[in-house]
């Protein structure tokens, strides 16, 4: 019986060398989820926040990360800036593909919105600080909820009048895409039972309509 060992090797070598070549899975694309308590999921179990559902949607090619701060604002001279907490260094160092940002509802406290002046700039700023981070990065603004009609200080009147009219100059100015989650929830106060937070089926609400924004060609 004659064996052909130095065939046998090679083929062994090529099916080796076949299977070490193989291309790697492509890299999920990353979503950061910048926000308040709205981001945070207050009002629902932690799988209903709107980025755990949102996660889902999107599928297994994306990685949906919650950086929300419940009581943060969007203004760096506010009472709690989100820029001032952990979850914004955080967001910054994962470098993602696509940031969606809900930021302005605690901005609406009357503390807050004497210093409206400065509630541009800070978007402004945090926009500019993403780009440094990823310049790559798709960026969403998302337009705050309702509140129904008022509640912890936080005012739909100013949210409707103040706040939005802002955030849509700020995106124009950025070139930046809008969520109007506002119209997304107009009418549905059944779904935000303290006024501001929304239940998970709010929660459901939202995050079709980011899913929505980050889908569209």
């Amino acid at each position: 019986m004659k064996f052909y060992l130095p065939l046998f090797i090679g083929v062994v070598s090529l099916a080796t060398s076949a299977h070490a070549q193989s291309p790697a899975a492509p890299a999920k694309i990353r979503v950061a989820c910048v926000g308040d308590s709205i981001t945070a999921g207050v009002g629902a179990k932690s799988e209903f926040s709107y980025p755990v559902q949102l996660g889902k949607l999107l599928g297994e090619k994306y990685e949906v990360k919650n950086f929300g701060n419940s009581g943060s604002t969007m203004l760096r001279t506010g009472d709690k800036p989100y820029e001032s907490q952990p979850q914004y260094r955080w967001m910054l160092d994962m470098k993602a593909d696509i940031y969606v940002i809900k930021l302005g509802t605690n901005d609406t406290k009357i503390r807050n919105w004497v210093k409206k002046e400065d509630f541009k700039p800070s978007a402004s700023t945090l926009i500019d600080a993403i780009r440094d981070s990823n310049s790559a990065a798709r960026i969403f603004v998302c337009l705050p909820i309702p509140a129904f009609p008022e509640n912890f200080g936080i005012t739909d009147a100013v949210i409707k009048t103040g706040v939005i009219p802002q955030l849509k100059e700020v995106a124009a100015e950025k070139n930046v895409r809008v969520i109007d989650l506002y119209k997304a929830m107009e009418g549905k106060g059944a779904l935000v039972p303290d006024k501001v937070h929304p239940n998970a089926e709010g929660y459901t609400i939202i995050s079709q309509a980011v899913h929505k924004a980050i889908t569209a060609r």
